[in-house]
């Protein structure tokens, strides 16, 4: 009885030691400029909406996210550096900065993208 209940709780605690779910990022996505002329006291920029966003890691897609209607953003990743990158659908912009991120270990760090429209 004692060897199970042993058992038993190395088994409850090895998931929650083990776990990888505590470090990502999270953030907004901008994409810019939204108009040929910017204006003064006019936005240049606005929210990335619905935009997929691609992390890979030795050239593997090792992670992906899709930004709300606010161009807000958070994924879950493991440890380390990626390359960033956008899902390859038309219309959304030029390229993503910064294209390269490192993920610290049992952390969500803030990374802010922003996303170049072409727009000149």
């Amino acid at each position: 009885m004692r060897v199970v209940a042993l058992l038993a709780l190395v088994l409850a605690v090895a998931p929650a030691s083990g776990a990888t779910g505590t470090s990502g990022l999270r953030g907004t996505v901008k994409r810019g400029p939204i108009t040929p002329v910017c204006v003064a006291e006019q936005p240049c920029s606005g929210p990335a909406k619905h935009v997929t966003i691609l992390f890979a890691r030795d050239g593997r897609v090792a992670g992906r996210t899709t930004t709300d209607g606010e161009g807000r953003y958070r994924v879950r990743l493991s440890p380390g550096l990626y390359r960033v990158r956008l899902n390859n659908s038309p219309g959304i912009g030029r390229g993503i900065e910064p294209d390269q991120v490192r993920v610290r270990a049992a952390r969500y760090l803030r990374v802010d993208f922003s996303i170049d429209t072409g727009i000149r």
